[in-house]
Order: C-alpha cells, then structure tokens, then sequence
C-alpha cells in the first residue's frame, strides 16, 4: 500500500475511538497510562524524593506564573488532568498475540497528533514484525489540554503575542501555546523531559509485572526517535537505569544532535522569543538558575543519573568527555539517519554530537537526500504529484530501520 493511502487509511482507523481496530493486517489498540511522576511537575509545593529521602519545599511565589495568569495557556502543570492519565496507541501485526518485542517510538517537539506517524508505525511493524507503542512526552500529543489545539483561541493568542513581541519570528497558532509556556518558564523543558523519563521507565515496568494485556512480561525492546525525541531516547539508552536498555537499539531519524545544536524556530515549533529564553536558561545561565532552584538541582546534581546525563546533552561544549564516553560505550545500539536538507537538525551536528569531536565514536549516521521536496517538520507530505517518489523514499528509509533493528 502506498504512502498517502496508509496515512489516510490508519487516519480514519484510528479516528474511530474504538479500543481495538484493525486496518490493512495491522491491529490498532489502545491501553491507559497513569503517570507516578507528576508530582516533580511546577505547581507543587513540596517534593519528597524517595531515592535520597529527602523532602524539598519552594517559596509559595517561586512559580510567579503560577495561580496569576488566567487563560488557556497557563495552566499550572502539576494538575493538567491529560497530562496524567492519557490512553495510548500500540500497532501490531493481526493475529501475532502477545508482544514478545515492541518498538517505542518517540514523536517530535510541539506535536499534537499521530497522523504522520501512523505510517512510520505500520511501516516498522512490516519490517521487524513487531509491535509499535506511540509514547507521548509529557503535554504533547493525548496529554495536551484540547484548548491547545483551538485555532481560533490559539490565533487570538499568537495575534497578541506578535502585538506585545514586534520583532517575534514565526510566531503562530501551531507553536504559540508551547512557545509562551516556555517564554515563562523555560524549566518545563526539563521538568516534562523528566517526567517522560520517569514515565517510560514505570511503562518498561508495569509491562515486566505482566500489567498491560497486549505484551509478554518477557518482551525486548527498541526504539525508533524522531527529531527531540531522540533526546528522549538518548538519556534513556545512556543512563540505561537497572539495565533495561542494556539490549535496547535506539534509531535516531533527523535527530541525535544536543540540544544548543539545533535551531527550533519554526512556525510549526517554537517561536524566537521562546527560543532566546530557554537557550539563555539552559546554556548560557543554567550554572546560576541551578543555585536558586532546590529541586532542580537535586535533579541536576545530586546522585540522579538521568539528571546528569540530561545536563551532559544541553550544551555541546560543557561535560564532552563523559558524554562521549557514554555514547562509546553504547555505540553499537545507535543508528542515525539525518537529511541533506534539515535545517532544524543538520547532518553535520548530529556526527559532532554521535562521533564525538575527534571522531572516533563508531556510530554510524548516514546522511540521505530525498528527491521529493522536504522538510524537517515534514519528511513525507502528502503530495499527490510526488507521490511515487515519496514512496520509494519512504521505503527505503523504513527498510534500513527494520534491518538495524532486526541485525
């Protein structure tokens, strides 16, 4: 089946709300999620981490957002009911039973809805013959309030910010909700991330305890990440926490750079104002902000591994050589696939960030170009009159995926 009628075909599929639906051979089931780690999320104002039982308090007006601007936007975090309990989408072969094997795949930043990657689901599942399991980050995609996804709220909002903001680029109705969240508080870059973090290793979990009815307790695992979902992917493979990634191959598609690499403004992700501040937070300043947030530098600093793992992926320049020593240790399980003509992630970043700044990592990335026209935000549209070429496109990039996996 080619591209355009596996994207409108599962779109429909899966637009049903049905717990289990099948399409073209493929299954597509839904299972809830409740997440444990919400409670590190802004909003709180006690913490109790259980590791170091230690209990740490903020000021009531540290989050001065928090409680003081009223609208759709502002929401406080900690208490976003879809952010906590969400369903998710898996995607199996018919007729295969219980998962022995399964692929995470990881969405990109500022996204609200699995069309475009319900055919990269499929085509996996064709070419490991396993299942696929969409993990959504922390307030993307099911776990985002649906007044975000209101145009005409979300324009009103954008129109405004453009008024208060004259020199804004690429402000829009896409990215204003994520963009402005940000602006205010550019800590929800790690707070979500974290949470994501500590989400998928309780999902890693509760599937070894024999609690989701679609998977052997005795599964394996890859994963497959796309733009900062790689980022996801990466802490997670990296830190591998009690050894549950040890085995776990990770394929990085237009991703894998750190973060001060990569250039997010776009109308589709994050507008300029948005990008100055969480740059200037996480890279330039992060060394001071940490001196004035307990919990943050808990997280960051005190004997949390996924903490210091997340610290070594923001700026390129600061913690390189436990970075590379990491990534030489796993170099086997990566696989990267950049393209010539990303702007937002480009090849050359991803092979500093992977092979490290000498080039003796062997992590093989693999720079391709399509001949159809592209872009980071859209590797495969919907076009009619290129239809042929994306599909040859799309093949090829999902057949080097399954061999990865499956070798």
């Amino acid at each position: 089946m080619d591209y355009y009628k596996s994207y409108h075909g599962l779109q429909e599929a899966i637009s049903t709300g049905l717990p289990e639906v099948e399409f073209d051979g493929m299954l597509i089931s839904r299972t809830e999620f409740s997440s444990l780690s919400h409670g590190l999320l802004p909003g709180n104002q006690h913490y109790h981490c259980k590791k170091h039982h230690k209990d740490i308090s903020y000021p009531a007006s540290y989050y001065n957002d928090i409680g003081t601007l009223h609208d759709d936007i502002h929401i406080t975090d900690a208490f976003v009911e879809e952010n906590r309990h969400f369903t998710m989408h898996m995607m199996r072969p018919a007729g295969s039973g219980k998962a022995k094997n399964f692929t995470l795949l990881f969405h990109g930043f500022n996204e609200k809805n699995w069309s475009k990657y319900l055919p990269w689901a499929r085509a996996i599942c064709l070419h490991t013959n396993s299942m696929v399991v969409m993990y959504p980050i922390a307030f993307h995609m099911q776990r985002g309030p649906s007044q975000w996804n209101d145009k005409r709220k979300m324009f009103a909002s954008s129109e405004a910010r453009k008024q208060r903001f004259p020199n804004i680029i690429n402000s829009s109705l896409t990215n204003v909700a994520i963009s402005m969240r940000l602006h205010s508080m550019p800590q929800r870059f790690i707070w979500s991330g974290l949470q994501t973090y500590y989400d998928v290793i309780q999902f890693i979990e509760e599937c070894r305890e024999g609690k989701h009815e679609y998977i052997d307790p005795g599964f394996s695992f890859n994963i497959f990440a796309y733009s900062v979902g790689g980022l996801l992917a990466e802490i997670l493979k990296l830190t591998n926490h009690n050894d549950y990634f040890g085995r776990t191959k990770v394929c990085l598609f237009c991703s894998g750079a750190v973060f001060n690499r990569l250039s997010p403004v776009s109308k589709y992700i994050l507008d300029s104002e948005a990008n100055v501040a969480l740059y200037s937070y996480l890279v330039e300043h992060f060394d001071s902000f940490l001196k004035n947030d307990p919990l943050l530098k808990h997280f960051i600093e005190e004997d949390h591994p996924e903490g210091k793992t997340f610290r070594a992926m923001l700026d390129y320049a600061k913690m390189r050589d436990f970075r590379e020593g990491l990534f030489r240790r796993y170099a086997k399980d990566f696989y990267a696939i950049s393209l010539k003509k990303d702007t937002v992630i480009q090849s050359f970043e991803i092979i500093n960030t992977l092979q490290g700044a000498f080039r003796d990592i062997p992590i093989q990335v693999e720079e391709l170009d399509f001949e159809h026209q592209y872009t980071h935000e859209n590797p495969f549209p919907l076009s009619v009159s290129e239809s042929s070429l994306i599909d040859r496109n799309f093949e090829m990039i999902f057949e080097k995926v399954g061999r990865f996996m499956k070798g």
